[in-house]
């Protein structure tokens, strides 16, 4: 009986090498996830694993491999607070691998690992639903497969073993795409139940702190998409409100608590603009709209700010109908406590004193609310306003530096310091931030509103025309509004914009394109294939209103049509693969059977013949040539195409 700790020689060295190539394909993508500590142990184990199985060294003793598995999981917990949870239990599944992979000394283990790899091929989903993650993945699977079937058959050559693999992964398809279509859909992604399963998103926030929107500037992701059914609007009136924020501490601005009202009521004379947007996930409760928004999706509602609320928050990617108005005039929101708190300044009176002195010379001189929106507007457009994503940092009294010092900043600089002299001034005003802009994809037709849209415009009350969206940045730097943020960057501050966003890069932005359309098509049609999606399909079937019990039926019957098909193509297959000598050795074969002289199973072909020649003994000659020509064709070292018909010949002439 081997030790526990014997070298590994009854594994093949080039499948087990195989399998720590498929293992490491595995967790590689959580190495950006995994804590430092956690990463290099999995790095270390693969490697002592590799080298073990190179020099046929001793594996470590199971004591040894108990130590480390106790001092992973107190790491892990000592690491996240706890063992459950989608970081937690991914980080101890690497670990497990890991220690796996040190007591692998038998095929049953070998097994285990395979299998352990499997589940863990499913956790980079809970992180990633990409193109690239979904290939990378198909590509480990194949990988993992080619070494269950070569640990199965330790003789065959590699690339067999792959051909195997892909024939098994190929059959599985069509029954793959009936679980896709037909299987009852739950809404929502099972990866967003744990806690922590959102930790990572990005996008705005309920507060606002001069430099927070200016960071996102360094992300080119997908904050949605929208498909409009006719022409798009202007660019410059293409604002998707967001969070609107009117609490202000002297420094973040911040969201009061939402109001919702069913009510809300507004008035234009515009032609009304009809689209669907796909918004990513984002784990808050708002959805962005073109101001301003006709109508509310299902499972939301608008508050007195005209913010759309989702009831549940945006944890998988959402898509939903909207109608908008871009002239407009917002008379709802005016309720005395509203305008109350639109007027709230901070309570230290010493805190920005220019800013104040300058809105109470407004106020003195201009009189009129909507002279002194005018005059601040004339201010900012001829202030020589820089428009930076670096712009430098800010004391106690931001508003007075930024205006009166600095003079440079981004779009939360601007907001946050026209919304302090309108309240300075008396009038009521709030921030509302969202996006500005988005580009039409020529190849889908879809606009694409990224991170780096992100955008802060202000809206003041005005008496008889409600609110109104009165943007400082454009007035200040109107090619961010018109022609978007790399027109409106300085020429050496544009290259810290992320590469993509650079559209002024031809190949480049053709590239972008036809790749956003395929990540927009994946998303639409895989990733977005919730219940409506699937009650759409098959109605389209003639399926109305399916349920459980009927999709469930469906599936069933479907499934079982497709393994019969494939059965009976298989077998038709395996008639059609067979080796043309061992047809007409069987029938051969069959002949002599009928003639009382059947063959053993067992029973090798020159065996049989020597055997039936003593039987026979006139036609000793026949059938020894006829064994003797199947054994070369079939066993021998080589066969040609004359040997095999005269084969067919001697067989076709032979009577017992």
């Amino acid at each position: 009986m081997r030790p526990e700790n014997a070298a590994p020689s009854a594994l093949p060295l080039r499948h087990l090498l195989l399998l720590l190539g498929g293992s490491i394909l595995v967790v590689a993508p959580h190495a950006q996830r995994l804590p430092w500590w956690a990463s290099a142990a999995a790095a270390a184990f693969f490697l002592w694993r590799t080298f073990a199985a190179q020099r046929r060294t001793a594996l470590p003793h199971s004591v040894l491999l108990l130590a480390l598995a106790i001092a992973g999981t107190i790491g892990v917990y000592f690491t996240y607070r706890t063992i459950f949870g989608r970081d937690a239990g991914v980080t101890l599944l690497v670990l497990l691998l890991g220690l796996k992979l040190m007591e692998m000394r038998a095929r049953r283990d070998v097994f285990v690992v395979i299998f352990l790899a499997y589940f863990l091929m499913l956790t980079n989903f809970f992180y990633s639903q990409t193109i690239p993650t979904a290939a990378l993945m198909l590509a480990t699977v194949l990988i993992v497969t080619a070494t269950l079937v070569g640990f199965n058959a330790t003789s065959r050559p590699l690339l067999e073993n792959f051909a195997t693999a892909t024939r098994m992964l190929a059959q599985a398809g069509p029954v793959m795409m009936l679980l896709f279509l037909l299987f009852p859909r739950v809404q929502g992604p099972l990866w967003g139940m744990p806690q922590d399963a959102f930790a990572g998103v990005t996008g705005l926030s309920d507060s606002m702190t001069p430099g927070d929107i200016s960071r996102l500037m360094q992300s080119d992701a997908i904050a949605f998409r929208a498909k409009f059914a006719g022409p798009p609007p202007r660019r410059a009136q293409l604002y998707w409100r967001g969070p609107v924020l009117a609490r202000f501490d002297g420094r973040t601005w911040r969201a009061a608590m939402p109001r919702l009202r069913p009510d809300m009521k507004f008035d234009t004379t515009d032609t009304p603009v009809d689209y669907e947007v796909t918004l990513e996930p984002h784990n808050r409760n708002w959805l962005f709209a073109l101001e301003l928004p006709g109508r509310v999706p299902p499972n939301a509602r608008m508050t007195s700010d005209y913010q759309i609320i989702s009831l549940p928050p945006v944890r998988s990617r959402l898509r939903y109908e909207l109608r908008s108005y871009p002239n407009y005039s917002a008379t709802s929101g005016g309720d005395p406590q509203e305008l109350a708190e639109t007027l709230a300044l901070p309570r230290n009176v010493n805190l920005n004193p220019r800013a104040r002195e300058l809105a109470a010379g407004w106020r003195r001189t201009l009189g009129d609310d909507g002279a002194v929106v005018r005059g601040a507007i004339d201010f900012f457009r001829s202030g020589g306003y820089g428009y930076t994503l670096e712009p430098p940092l800010l004391g106690v009294n931001s508003v007075d530096e930024f205006l009166f010092d600095t003079r440079q900043g981004f779009c939360e600089h601007f907001a946050s310091a026209f919304v302090f002299l309108m309240r300075a001034a008396g009038i009521p005003a709030r921030v509302v931030t969202g996006y500005q802009g988005g580009e039409i994809n020529p190849v889908d037709g879809y606009m694409a509103v990224r991170q780096t849209d992100a955008h802060a415009w202000t809206e003041v009350w005005l008496a008889g025309r409600g609110w109104v969206r009165v943007d400082p940045t454009a007035a200040a730097v109107p090619l961010r509004v018109d022609s978007g943020i790399t027109a409106a960057m300085p020429q050496g501050l544009a290259a810290a914009l992320p590469l993509f966003v650079r559209t002024n890069i031809d190949w480049l932005r053709a590239l972008r394109n036809n790749w956003d359309a395929l990540a927009n098509g994946w998303n639409q049609w895989v990733l977005g294939y919730n219940p409506e999606r699937q009650r759409e399909m098959l109605l389209r079937f003639g399926m109305p209103q399916p349920d459980w019990e009927r999709l469930t039926m469906m599936l069933f019957w479907s499934v079982a049509a497709v393994l019969l098909v494939t059965s009976a193509w298989l077998l038709h297959g395996a008639r059609r693969r067979e080796d043309p000598a061992q047809r007409l050795w069987l029938r051969f074969c069959a002949r002599l059977g009928r003639a009382g002289l059947a063959r053993a199973p067992a029973e090798g072909p020159l065996d049989y013949a020597r055997r039936v020649a003593a039987r026979l003994p006139r036609r000793r000659g026949a059938v020894s040539a006829i064994a003797e020509l199947y054994a070369e064709l079939r066993y021998g070292a080589h066969s040609d195409a004359t040997s095999l018909l005269q084969l067919k010949r001697l067989v076709r002439e032979f009577r017992p």
